[in-house]
Parts: structure tokens; sequence; C-alpha cells
């Protein structure tokens, strides 16, 4: 499966989800799933690697702990919880 088709299935995906309009906010939207997920699986890497390793990320945050389930947040809840909790806490890390 080309990327190309795999972004369209993710859209196809994300269309049915309320609270978001147009591709251009799904695409951003990927993106920055696509960093997180890429972001979770390097600490994965590095706390195997690293006996130390303590992530810079708060454990609510981290990928695992709410985008890695299944039946986890969905529409309104997810918006919510991307908007107001993820990214404000995000961007007030330092040393990241």
């Amino acid at each position: 499966m080309s990327i190309s088709n795999i972004i369209k299935t993710i859209q196809d995906i994300m269309r049915q989800d309320v609270g978001v309009d147009g591709d251009a906010q799904r695409i951003a939207q990927l993106v920055w799933m696509i960093f997180l997920k890429i972001y979770a699986d390097k600490e994965t890497e590095l706390e195997m690697l690293q006996d130390d390793y303590q992530s810079p990320i708060p454990e609510g945050l981290r990928w695992e702990n709410w985008a890695s389930d299944a039946e986890g947040m969905t529409g309104d809840e997810l918006l919510e919880f991307v908007n107001n909790q993820l990214f404000p806490e995000l961007k007030e890390l330092s040393d990241v």
C-alpha cells in the first residue's frame, strides 16, 4: 500500500469523526499524530537502551496512554483533550 493510499484511508476514517472540518484541518491533525507516534516509538527505544531514561512528557499525555486504545476517545472528547490539554501542556514543556 502506498503512503498516499494510507493517508486517504486515514482521512476517510477521520471524515466520520465529528468536529473536524475540511481536509486541511485533517492533514494538520494527521501530521501531529504521526509526529507524536514517532516520538513515542523513539521513547520506547530509549527506555530499552537507557536504564535511567525519564520521559519529558507527563504520563497522561504519552501516546500509549491516550491514543493506542482502540476503544479510546473519539469525537468531541478527543478534540477537547487534544485542543485543551495535550497541545497546551506540550507547549509548556521545556528541554524536549
